[in-house]
């Protein structure tokens, strides 16, 4: 089976190019980042803070997600309700970021992420697939770009899905995630030593898939 890894910060267009560009693959294309937000989300309903560990782990073993594909899109099921709207909210961006940055939730997702390359051709995205997760991914791709551009990306989702949040609050929160994901103890945000840096600053949509796609046929032709 091929693994590809897609690591990089928040905002980096990483889920969206990720997910076109294992379509044109025929990889199945897995959103690590959806499965921390579902882990967010169980902490947020559940009135549990999700900076503590203490409070958080034994209640792991209640938690089951699932991600399926129907008409093209990805629907992320917890506890066996969908939850891919819910999760997508902006105060769920921060709750991933606090989840992921606990070594039991990180424990309790590593199995179901790997399991999931041993079975299938993946392109897998997240901010440590390829120093941890999949440290053995055929292709490693740290994606980024400017801080203003990632948050300028993540502001037009908002606005097309209706949330009611302006571009200098994304901005702050795009700049206090960058922060936390690189500054954690456990599995902080780097890119592996092998790892393809692109930037896709300033670039259209297309132009990075493009960019993503030419680059893992090149690399995997290498090889």
């Amino acid at each position: 089976m091929i693994s590809v890894a897609i690591d990089g910060p928040s905002g980096a267009g990483k889920s969206s190019i990720a997910r076109r560009v294992a379509a044109r693959l025929g990889y199945t294309y897995v959103d690590t980042g959806a499965l921390y937000r579902a882990i967010g989300l169980f902490a947020h309903r559940n009135g549990i803070d999700d900076t503590d560990e203490a409070a958080l782990a034994p209640r792991l073993g209640e938690i089951k997600v699932e991600l399926f594909y129907r008409d093209g899109k990805q629907h992320v099921v917890l506890n066996g309700e969908d939850v891919s709207e819910d999760i997508r909210k902006p105060e769920m961006s921060m709750a991933a970021s606090n989840v992921s940055a606990l070594p039991a939730v990180r424990a309790f997702l590593l199995d179901l992420q790997r399991q999931m390359a041993r079975d299938y051709n993946v392109i897998m995205d997240g901010r440590d697939i390829g120093t941890v997760v999949l440290p053995q991914a055929d292709v490693k791709i740290f994606l980024t770009a400017s801080a203003e551009d990632r948050a300028m990306r993540r502001y037009k989702e908002f606005l097309g899905r209706g949330e009611n949040i302006s571009y200098e609050e994304v901005l702050e929160d795009i700049n206090r995630r960058d922060y936390n994901d690189s500054h954690r103890e456990i599995a902080p945000l780097r890119p592996a030593e092998d790892a393809i840096l692109l930037d896709t600053t300033g670039n259209t949509l297309e132009q990075s898939l493009d960019l993503v796609e030419r680059t893992i046929r090149e690399r995997l032709q290498s090889k």
